[in-house]
């Protein structure tokens, strides 16, 4: 399929670029795939728009704070006078962390400026108590980097200390305080993602209550969302896009829920694409193993790119934000309810006024 065929216009000025007071206040876009209808409602609203007995599945990955601003090192020097040589003279270097390799000591990362850091280039943060050498270039231009702690406590903990959070590119503003909070979801619990599942934002413990008292039960899986949900797309179709891969973690209980609920004729309703994703990428890998069971136990990777004609064996609805022209995202919601039906309901988003991306309202699909 074109790339061109999933793309709509959209004015800078709905793009969100911070959350609202209250994470319930959002506003919510009802799509009923079984009829032409949309009905515009507010995510408070959603408890109420179940049909009661649904099994939830979030997805409870914690954003790290993965973005590292620091200096590069004169590869001349020693590391005893590097604090003596540092000066403005040493060039500033911005880190993406995307992925874990090991028990926090190396790691992929995209790094800007990327033609400067050669094998063996060294990157200073702080006052010099953490710094990572480039050890070599992984795929799609990134780099392995290997961190050293020069103080003695432990890389991670000075990455939590000297780390920003993530915040996508759409969103024109330096991270602030209130982001360390605001871009986690309340269930977020496993650290590891550099982005927010953002469909997860909305709930409140308020919310959740409801949902329990009318019926329905809330699960969780891990998937820690990477470069894979937003490497854009740089090919003309989508068949010559090559998806990043994302470490996911679904537990035998969680397992063991999702197959009583399906067996059961209950709804499975996904919150956001990346819950689509370890899903999808579950039951494939039961049905290529030759399993009986509906879904594979476990951690894996998430190779999946969902593009319309995929055949959907476990989600039943989703809650999901709104995404970016031309994006795998797009691609995967086009999937679930159709390419023509989702442009229309952009469209209809647009004209309404919603909030779009992260910080911005969703949409139910069912």
């Amino acid at each position: 399929m074109q790339l061109s065929d999933f793309d709509y216009i959209l004015p800078p000025d709905l793009i969100a670029q911070h959350p609202l007071e209250s994470r319930d206040a959002s506003r919510m876009l009802l799509l009923n795939r079984d009829s032409e209808r949309d009905e515009d409602r507010m995510f408070v609203e959603f408890p109420n728009v179940l049909r009661g007995d649904e099994l939830i599945v979030v997805n409870n990955a914690r954003v790290i704070p993965a973005r590292l601003l620091g200096c590069r090192v004169d590869r001349n020097s020693s590391r005893a006078n590097d604090r003596e040589h540092s000066t403005a003279k040493d060039a500033e270097i911005e880190i993406l962390l995307s992925r874990r390799l090991d028990d926090s000591h190396t790691w992929e990362a995209l790094v800007r400026p990327g033609r400067k850091m050669h094998v063996g280039q060294r990157v200073r943060f702080g006052d010099g108590e953490l710094e990572a050498e480039v050890m070599g270039h992984a795929a799609h231009g990134q780099r392995t980097l290997r961190f050293l702690s020069l103080d003695g406590k432990a890389v991670i903990d000075h990455i939590q200390n000297l780390g920003h959070i993530p915040l996508p590119p759409y969103i024109d503003r330096g991270d602030e305080p209130s982001d360390q909070e605001r871009y986690q979801t309340i269930f977020a619990s496993r650290s590891g993602a550099i982005a927010a599942p953002t469909a997860g934002l909305h709930f409140t413990p308020e919310v959740l209550k409801q949902i329990r008292e009318r019926g329905g039960e809330i699960c969780e899986l891990t998937l820690q969302v990477g470069l894979g949900t937003f490497q854009p797309i740089r090919s003309e179709t989508l068949e010559s896009h090559t998806m990043h891969s994302e470490e996911y973690e679904i537990s035998r209980e969680t397992a063991d829920r999702i197959i009583r609920a399906k067996d059961s004729g209950r709804r499975i309703l996904a919150v956001g694409t990346t819950t689509v994703r370890a899903l999808e990428s579950a039951a494939l890998r039961a049905r290529d193993s030759g399993s009986a069971q509906l879904l594979e136990v476990g951690s894996a990777e998430a190779h999946l790119f969902i593009t319309p004609g995929f055949q959907f064996r476990v989600v039943d609805a989703l809650l999901t934000n709104f995404h970016l022209p031309r994006s795998t995202l797009l691609a995967l919601v086009s999937a679930f309810a159709g390419r023509q039906r989702i442009l229309a309901a952009y469209r209809h988003a647009v004209q309404a006024g919603y909030r779009f991306y992260s910080y911005g309202d969703c949409m139910l699909i069912r």
